[in-house]
């Protein structure tokens, strides 16, 4: 059914061309002579007279559901751009659409034309049959379900019914051209919404031809606007977004999105789904339908992950670690041992009290809880978004939706260039391929390329690590011998220090190369050429989201599982490139530096996005419209204000659920350390649904309208970070926080049973003698003459015959920890699937609406095609008549077969 309609299409275009060689004033062009004969022409319309927000042909009664832009051009390809701009625009013509240029002169900068494009009725039933177009045939009866009792308590957060649903609810059908009586045609002028036209009149402008270049047939927008032929093709707003329009078949859909959706005052209430997808389609309706989904669900991530950050608030004073610590009697007497090589001096434990009482916040037991109830949110939240998702696509019409056509067929820039052909073994028909060779060839390059990157991701991060051993030694030593620091050196620990600014740094990185690698994802992609719309969105997905996994969750992943695991002890030290020390975790533990990388990377990201989201384009577009303020309204026509917003492009949405879904995984894969993130997470997303509802409404071209049944490989991504989340998560409990170590001296090896944790401290450091530094490694001042140090490790003394091996502690520990890893990971993984088969994809009551419509709909199908037989036969009296049907219809078959 797709290649047919596939095949429908391109044969309607190819018709209308074929005539080109024919008499050049044949019926299509008489037609089309005097059509425009009949309107008004520039002379008898002055453009004052027209209403600023006028979306229709100066005649005031054809819509522009489509517009073109373009500018003289000096150079010397002036020429081949007009001839190229003549053939495409004839060729439109040809397939049907009616065409009206505004002359530079009338333009507010008087250097821009603009071709206004509209698509009459029978261009309109002819595509909408070959895009497979559902549309309404009868009113749903379909009693709607039992009201929710807490509507009520929901009251202040609901819209208006007219914004929350806009249309009534109907039983549709797909379109057919001979089965027009069947549909509730009132008028044919609405009878398809602007988003259905645009979408059709931009299926024909992605496949009209334009010519012949180097032997190769040239055709779609999309070329043009690369080569620079036409400067812009976008769809038009109905009305300014801070007012109403003047003229009354305006349906001021933008204006009430913003007035009820886009303003960040407006952020308490539910989103007008139903209107978003009306005005801007399927595709990003969806996007918002799991944006808005996806925050809810982290209002209860966020209370839970609050009450467990404010129970290590008050019971940071009762931990029994901190205590030791910052106690003089221990901590104040406990000698540890230099931070770095020659320059660092002795130093004593209390002086990271401050730090070790922080670190109390976030490595807890409610820690534990908190890595557990994670794991089973996620499966909650994916299972009911597939709820949320299939209700969705029974309310806007996409149960039998499989893919949208377009994404299936083949993609323009695939059919111009492949050259070599092949049958389709379905169609019989001859279709363009990319041979074996040239595919293999074209992956090995995309896929060196990506390594590339990705290793240019990771030297990177070796860079920033080398960064964090070089400075380490100079914070250690300045902090150590600066009287002004000294207030502060309690909170601010070298390790501290050389974390927030090795994260800093990092964040920096991460912004330039996700910059670079943008642009390269989309450049081999291109040169892979894929097959179908589908497939390219796929693969620069998968890209995409490969390198950004790299690039923002390296360095936490370095934090979380590498720093102070490859230490060593002192004599006997672990050099990177033997050179480096490499880092100690603070004696209160790793955690809380994880924390801090996680912070400020996913917090600066937040904030860079939105300021790259929505400041940019407003400062574009005030500077682009900053001469036309000067001008009368009426001299601003509504297609030069939309040709002077920013262009929200064909990866606008991707780059949407990119952020989205790498803020996701913040929020899951390191969440054990930082219980505030899925707050911070939802107060960006509140945020973020205003931000990206207020540009796509008033600094964004309107974008082509587009299906979709689902969010698509996004799915797929998020079901492989939850399941990732579970692993990444119980290895931070047992190895980057201390409550495994605790637990086990809780347990085993507590000295005092009236305080089991007591002497903990002391238990978890190891006893260096100073005279076996190697030679050069120990400080060079040891003024107080100290005789022993201490590191963190489970080591034997010095006087032991086992002098500095593990010991049987250590193993112990060890094992705790693998063990509470297989634990914990079954825990959760039954429990995740467990939910996951109790909850089922599709709500009961949806699946029998859904039938109970199909029956609906097939039954007014067939008594139309009964009736539709039996006039027929009343019709037919003689055989002879019904043997020239037989006989046209054959003949209609040929035709089509030639086509």
């Amino acid at each position: 059914m797709n290649r047919l309609g596939r095949k429908d299409n391109e044969t309607l275009i190819e018709m209308a061309l074929a005539t080109d060689g024919e008499d050049s004033n044949g019926p299509l062009c008489e037609t089309i002579s005097n059509t425009e004969s009949e309107l008004p022409s520039n002379s008898e319309i002055n453009k004052r007279h027209q209403s600023k927000d006028s979306i229709f042909f100066r005649d005031g009664v054809r819509r522009i559901d489509f517009v073109l832009s373009y500018g003289d051009d000096p150079n010397k390809e002036e020429e081949k751009k007009v001839e190229r701009r003549r053939e495409f625009e004839k060729n439109l013509q040809k397939a049907g659409l009616e065409l009206e240029t505004e002359d530079k002169k009338e333009s507010e900068d008087g250097k821009t034309y603009f071709v206004k494009i509209h698509a009459p009725w029978e261009v309109l039933i002819t595509y909408a049959e070959v895009l497979n177009i559902k549309v309404p045939i009868k009113e749903n009866d379909i009693p709607s379900t039992a009201e929710n009792p807490l509507d009520c308590m929901l009251g202040p957060f609901r819209l208006p019914e007219k914004v929350m649903h806009p249309e009534p609810d109907y039983f549709t059908a797909p379109f057919s051209k001979s089965r027009q009586e069947l549909y509730l045609i009132e008028n044919e002028s609405t009878f398809f919404s602007p988003s259905m036209r645009n979408r059709i009149v931009y299926y024909i402008l992605t496949r009209c031809p334009y010519g012949t270049e180097e032997g190769k047939k040239k055709f779609g927008i999309k070329r043009l606007l690369s080569n620079g032929t036409y400067t812009a093709a976008y769809p038009l707003h109905d009305c300014q977004y801070w007012k109403k329009a003047n003229d009354p078949n305006c349906d001021n859909e933008r204006y009430t999105l913003y007035m009820e959706w886009a303003r960040f005052l407006r952020f308490y209430k539910e989103q007008p789904l139903d209107l978003i997808r009306k005005y801007y389609g399927e595709k990003i309706g969806i996007y918002f339908a799991w944006l808005g989904f996806y925050t809810e669900m982290l209002f209860f991530a966020a209370v839970v992950g609050l009450i467990c950050f404010l129970y290590g608030w008050f019971t940071m004073d009762e931990n029994m670690s901190s205590k030791e610590i910052c106690a003089t009697a221990i901590g104040g007497e406990i000698i540890m041992c230099p931070l770095c090589d020659g320059n660092c001096e002795y130093w004593k434990l209390n002086t990271t009290c401050e730090s070790s009482k922080y670190s109390h916040l976030f490595d807890n037991v409610a820690t534990l809880f908190f890595a557990i109830f994670m794991g089973i949110w996620v499966t909650l939240f994916l299972e009911f978004w597939k709820r949320r998702q299939a209700r969705l696509k029974y309310e806007w019409d996409l149960v039998d939706f499989e893919e949208e056509q377009q994404q299936l067929q083949l993609r323009p820039e695939y059919e111009a260039k492949c050259t070599h052909k092949k049958k389709n073994p379905v169609t019989q028909e001859m279709e363009p391929y990319l041979p074996l060779t040239s595919q293999a060839v074209r992956f090995c390059i995309s896929g060196t390329t990506v390594l590339f990157w990705i290793s240019l991701i990771i030297a990177s991060m070796i860079a920033v690590i080398v960064y964090r051993l070089a400075v380490y030694a100079a914070f250690a030593s300045i902090m150590e011998n600066t009287q002004t620091l000294q207030p502060i050196s309690g909170l601010l620990t070298p390790q501290l220090a050389t974390s927030v600014t090795a994260s800093c740094l990092n964040f920096v990185m991460i912004m330039i190369l996700n910059f670079l690698y943008e642009k390269i994802a989309v450049w081999i992609t291109d040169m892979e050429i894929p097959r179908t719309h589908l497939e390219y969105e796929n693969r620069l997905t998968m890209k995409m989201f490969l390198f950004q996994f790299v690039n923002y969750y390296s360095s936490c992943f370095y934090v979380a599982f590498f720093k102070g695991k490859f230490v060593g002890y002192p004599g006997k030290y672990t050099y990177m490139f033997s050179r480096w020390r490499n880092e100690e975790c603070d004696p209160a533990g790793c955690l809380i530096e994880l924390t801090t990388q996680l912070t400020i990377v996913m917090a600066g990201k937040q904030i860079w996005g939105n300021i790259q989201e929505a400041i940019v384009p407003w400062i574009w577009n005030w500077w682009g419209r900053r001469k036309a303020r000067c001008n009368p309204e009426n001299l601003y026509s509504r297609w030069e204000q939309d040709h002077d917003l920013q262009s929200f492009g064909a990866l606008g949405l991707f780059y949407e659920y990119l952020e989205m879904v790498i803020q996701f995984g913040f929020i899951t894969l390191f969440v054990a350390s930082f219980p505030l993130a899925p707050l911070l997470a939802l107060m960006n997303n509140i945020l973020e649904i205003r931000v990206d509802s207020w540009k796509l409404t008033t600094q964004f071209r309107k974008p082509v309208a587009a299906k979709a049944h689902s969010i698509g490989v996004w799915q797929e991504i998020l079901n492989g970070m939850a399941i990732l989340s579970v692993v990444t998560n119980a290895f931070i409990v047992a190895f980057t926080s201390d409550m495994i170590p605790r637990l086990v001296y809780y347990y085993a090896y507590f000295t005092n049973e009236d305080s089991p944790m007591s002497g903990y401290i002391n238990n978890s450091l190891s006893v260096f003698q100073v005279s076996d530094f190697l030679e050069g490694k120990e400080p060079k001042n040891n003024s107080e003459n100290f005789l022993t140090c201490r590191y963190r490790d489970y080591r034997y003394p010095p006087d032991h015959e086992k002098k500095y091996l593990h010991t049987m502690q250590f193993w112990h520990i060890l094992a705790a920890k693998l063990a509470f890893i297989i634990i914990m990971e079954h825990i959760v993984f039954i429990v995740k699937f467990f939910v996951a088969w109790m909850i089922p994809d599709v709500p009961a009551e949806v699946k029998a609406r859904i039938k109970r419509e199909k029956f609906l709909t097939q039954k007014i199908l067939h008594e139309y095609e009964l009736n539709k037989l039996k006039q027929k036969l009343c019709e037919c009296k003689t055989y002879e008549n019904m043997e020239k049907e037989v006989i046209a219809t054959e003949g209609k078959v040929e035709l089509s077969q030639a086509m």
